[in-house]
């Protein structure tokens, strides 16, 4: 085998993987039966006074997912509405979403609507887990720790949130004046005025996004972003191989011709 036939097959056989994998980066979402690994970390709610944090993980396949949340520093002896909420931002509601009542700033659950969306799933420990159930406050978890496991039938809508990237995990309840309970303090709440607001403003709060579980089986976002990266750097390196290998057969055939 001469050299000029050598380079031409080595070429071939570097730029080819690039071609071979090249269709693979402009994948879409994974298919709804698609196993999908989510994560959430908890973080108190701008002014709500809550210190605590938490933990939420979430195992999605078909419209079954199954959830796993762990919260502390809440509101000891109180029901604990939690819920995904879907289809806004994908996002936490920030300082500027607050409003002031009584003189205190607080960010409602409304308030922060436009940014978490509208409630998917109530992450209620029994019974139904639509939205309907949003204030079904006898099912929810109670007390200053949560450890939450279900395995709960999502809506289309609510699975097509968390798998397009927006969904979140809301904890809410919270204690502003930090005398131990539910009062009046920020007035009625924006959910139901026979309820104080304490009981429903958002307290706990994280974005779901795909874990690491999810990127090794194809999960969306930042799996397929760093997969297409890595395509296009393969694809990259087998063209710069091929314009030197073309670049070294054209000077070959000026200088022996």
């Amino acid at each position: 085998m001469n050299r000029s036939t050598a380079v031409a097959l080595a070429t071939a056989a570097i730029v080819a993987p690039g071609i071979a994998l090249a269709p693979a980066a402009s994948a879409g979402s994974a298919p709804a039966d698609d196993t999908l690994h989510l994560q959430a970390h908890l973080s108190p709610v701008p002014f709500s006074m809550v210190t605590g944090s938490g933990t939420a993980t979430v195992t999605l396949k078909g419209d079954q997912a199954t959830v796993t949340l762990k919260a502390r520093g809440l509101l000891a002896g109180a029901p604990h509405a939690q819920h995904f909420h879907i289809a806004a931002k994908g996002q936490c509601p920030p300082a500027s979403a607050a409003r002031t009542v009584n003189g205190m700033k607080s960010v409602f659950t409304t308030d922060g609507a436009p940014f978490y969306g509208a409630i998917g799933t109530s992450l209620t420990t029994s019974g139904d887990t639509g939205p309907g159930s949003g204030l079904a406050i006898d099912r929810f978890p109670v007390g200053s720790k949560i450890d939450y496991h279900r395995t709960i039938t999502l809506s289309a809508e609510a699975a097509k949130s968390l798998r397009e990237g927006t969904g979140v995990v809301v904890v809410h309840g919270i204690d502003v004046n930090g005398n131990g309970k539910y009062d009046d303090v920020l007035g009625p709440s924006d959910l139901d005025p026979k309820l104080p607001a304490e009981a429903t403003n958002p307290a706990l709060c994280g974005s779901l996004s795909t874990s690491a579980q999810g990127a090794v089986k194809g999960g969306m976002g930042g799996s397929h972003a760093e997969g297409g990266s890595t395509l296009a750097a393969t694809t990259g390196a087998g063209l710069l191989a091929a314009a030197a290998g073309a670049f070294y057969l054209r000077r070959r055939t000026h200088r022996t011709g």
